[in-house]
């Protein structure tokens, strides 16, 4: 049997504050054995990071353990323990134990690094802080972790800002500074939240391997149930700072007892799901329709000629940047690099298309061309306003004014992305003022209609972004969207921040409003299960190009692309009978198109198509391939 790295006991931690005293863990006990991964799961305001933060000793100054024990052994001396809960937090002991015995991998890797440091210098201070060996001793260690945990030129990262490096790799050197003095204990906190599909499976991978190698125990602080189906060895599950269930894998998945863990795992966006069926989220928004916002939404016409044609028309999109190879920007010095590539789709009134792809692929920067926040190199975008056919790229002033009221935009960080300044009506209420839709009074009837529309309390009218939740900010930022009654809605990853229970709630209400309000959606994601539940048809990006579009059942049922095939391939399903085989993910070069094979490979001197293979499935292939090689 493993002895364990970590016990928690009987913990209770409070939050003394101006209302009262809060108990955000509230009698927790669990284990975790060496070697192994044990998962903590539960929503947001569960408890779960309180629990890491009291581990590694940094509670806020308002919280205090009341009660219980946090036993951290050591395991190269056998019976040789210690309680983290007598530690001064900021003493010399405690100090000794954070970051060379038990370390922590933060949710956010850009505000977990510094700006203003290189990476190897933040990879080595842990080694310089926890080893006398000296400097050179320290960089020779971190440039070694550095090309353990898969950076391809150790060297070069050394010497690389964050803002340098794409998510993943920034995530990877989050794992490297927590691993580089080699701990017993690692906490991942969300370590893959942010996370494409495909760079998720890569950090899994890395994980499950370092544990290997180093025989360090994990404590997983997640949502994501695909992931715990993945990596776990056992499941804590958590609710308002309590443990309602705790089991190996197959007794959380085979056979959950608690209504809390039924619920949470019917919360989860699957990709059997029967046409038809619904998310179950915990608690259910109950919206209603209000009268002012449907009773002065002009009709579509249908005498028009053309009327029929598709919302949105986009011909041949691309967009490139120009990057500096050094302090100065000159004409001969400058490097373009190609964001968006001959990227052509349509958008039917009253359909969902989903864009997916990995970070960087150009979905975002599609998506503010489309707003003309961005002006491409090329191409065409056609807005079908009523059967008044607009041609967005020629639009100035009032005309471009007036198109950015139908069509709307939702961001996908819902606290970032609301003024901190502004009270849920002044942000509610801003596109009515811009636009001069209103007179004062009928503006706040407006935006009580809207809040009630989002499930939201009118009560809350007068309040702060920062007092509401994650799932309630992504409520009011749709509401905001919504106000000016437009008839296209972009969805940039509307959904990628939110916990399985808040995500089910929005989703769901997205498509409640889909449907009541007649809205079009653009529906950006890198997730393909929640991509599968909203869409009504599929357009795959990798790369700037488009590589394969198809309709919903169409893609999942008969993916041709063999980038399309490596995302599916690489989605965490929560099952552990159906675990990714990692290994085989890593190997493939799904995101590099000159090793895709014939007839997909760009290569530079082959011309490659959008080829129709039948019933709306495009592929993108050489423009000489036989349609009967592309479907083999």
């Amino acid at each position: 049997m493993s002895t364990n790295v970590l016990r928690v006991r009987d913990l209770k931690v409070e939050f003394h504050v101006s209302e009262g005293v809060i108990r955000a863990v509230d009698g927790v006990s669990f284990r975790v054995p060496q070697g192994k991964t044990v998962a903590l799961v539960g929503e947001s305001g569960s408890g779960k990071t309180v629990i890491s933060q009291a581990i590694m000793g940094i509670l806020p100054k308002a919280a205090r353990i009341d009660q219980g024990e946090i036993l951290l052994f050591d395991p190269e001396k056998p019976g040789s323990f210690v309680d983290i809960t007598k530690l001064k937090r900021d003493g010399a002991q405690m100090r000794r134990l954070r970051g060379s015995k038990v370390s922590i991998v933060f949710q956010e890797p850009m505000t977990s690094l510094s700006p203003l440091h290189t990476v190897g210098d933040q990879v080595s201070e842990a080694l310089r802080l926890h080893n006398e060996k000296g400097e050179k001793y320290a960089r020779e260690v971190s440039e070694e972790m550095l090309g353990l945990v898969g950076f391809p030129d150790p060297a070069k990262a050394m010497r690389t800002y964050p803002f340098e490096l794409s998510g993943g790799l920034r995530q990877r050197a989050v794992i490297a500074m927590a691993l580089v003095c080699r701990p017993a204990l690692l906490i991942a906190d969300e370590p893959t939240t942010a996370l494409d599909v495909t760079i998720q499976a890569q950090i899994l991978k890395l994980m499950n391997d370092l544990q290997a190698e180093l025989k360090m125990a994990i404590l997983m602080i997640t949502h994501d149930l695909g992931v715990v189906a993945n990596m776990a060895d056992e499941i804590v599950v958590m609710y308002h700072g309590r443990v309602m269930e705790r089991g190996t894998l197959h007794d959380i998945f085979d056979a959950p007892e608690h209504p809390y863990l039924k619920a949470l795992l019917r919360a989860v966006p699957r990709f059997d799901m029967e046409p038809g069926e619904r998310l179950v989220p915990i608690r259910e928004i109950k919206t209603k329709v209000g009268s002012k916002l449907m009773e002065k939404k002009a009709h579509w016409p249908t005498d028009q000629a053309d009327s029929d044609k598709p919302m949105l028309q986009v011909k041949g999109l691309s967009k490139s940047f120009a990057i500096k190879k050094s302090g100065v920007l000159t004409s001969k010095e400058a490097a373009r690099v190609l964001a968006v590539e001959d990227v052509s789709f349509h958008i039917k009134r009253g359909e969902c298309l989903g864009l997916v792809g990995e970070s960087g692929c150009g979905k975002t920067t599609t998506s503010k061309v489309l707003m003309r926040a961005l002006s491409p190199d090329s191409g065409e975008v056609t807005f079908n306003d009523r059967g008044n056919m607009v041609d967005v790229l020629s639009l100035k002033g009032k005309g471009l004014f007036d198109y950015r009221r139908k069509v709307q935009f939702m961001f996908q960080d819902p606290f970032s992305s609301l003024n901190p300044r502004m009270t849920v009506l002044d942000i509610i209420s801003e596109p009515l003022v811009i636009h001069k839709v209103c007179a004062k009074e009928e503006r706040v009837e407006r935006v009580r209609e809207l809040m009630n529309l989002v499930g939201l309390d009118e009560r809350f009218l007068r309040r702060y972004p920062h007092s509401f939740s994650g799932g309630q900010r992504q409520r009011i930022g749709i509401a905001r969207a919504l106000a000016l009654q437009p008839e296209l809605l972009i969805c940039d990853e509307p959904v990628s921040a939110l916990d399985v229970s808040i995500q089910a709630q929005v989703l769901n209400l997205l498509k409640d409003l889909k449907e009541e309000l007649g809205l079009t959606y653009l529906f950006i994601s890198h997730n393909l299960a929640v991509i599968d539940y909203m869409a009504d048809r599929i357009a795959v990006m990798c790369q700037g190009r488009l590589v394969e579009t198809a309709e919903r059942q169409t893609l999942f049922n008969n993916p041709i692309h063999p980038y399309t095939r490596a995302l599916l391939n690489a989605v965490p399903k929560p099952d552990p009978d159906e675990r990714l085989d990692l290994t085989a993910l890593m190997e493939g070069k799904a995101s590099i198109p000159s090793e895709w094979p014939r007839p997909f490979t760009v290569d530079g001197s082959t011309e490659l198509e959008l080829i129709d293979i039948g019933g709306g499935h495009w592929v993108r292939a050489a423009r000489t391939a036989d349609i009967r090689e592309i479907a083999a």
